[in-house]
């Protein structure tokens, strides 16, 4: 393995972000328009949890790739986070359909991307 990627631990990393990035894309994707999505349009915590989501996403991707370029070779980048873009969705539709639709899904996933910022910072120093 170490002539293929000699860090083992930061790919393990990056695929945990790039497959929680990857996630929350497909969730918040579904969010969009927000003139098909009446329950979330006339709330405002709906359109709080969503600008709230979009920007750590946002965060997310970009601290994902500034750490894998910083701790992996770009074979391993670039494969790594096709992996997590093309399971996404599979692990995806193992959520209910509850959980990833409207406020549930949204809170979800912004603990989850709120717990992976936090590893990323602990593991990277990035922010």
């Amino acid at each position: 393995m170490a002539m293929v990627e000699p860090n083992v631990a930061a790919l393990l990393w990056f695929a945990l972000f790039a497959g929680v990035a990857s996630t929350g894309f497909y969730v918040l994707t579904g969010m969009f328009p927000l003139e098909t999505r009446p329950d979330l349009r006339r709330r405002p915590l709906g359109l709080a949890l969503i600008a709230a989501n979009v920007l750590l996403l946002l965060a997310l991707i970009g601290g994902s790739l500034a750490y894998g370029a910083a701790n992996l070779r770009w074979t391993s980048l670039v494969i790594v986070g096709g992996f997590a873009v093309l399971f996404a969705p599979g692990l995806f539709n193992v959520w209910p359909q509850r959980w990833r639709d409207g406020l549930a899904g949204l809170t979800i996933v912004l603990g989850g991307l709120g717990v992976s910022l936090g590893l990323l910072q602990h593991v990277g120093a990035l922010f």
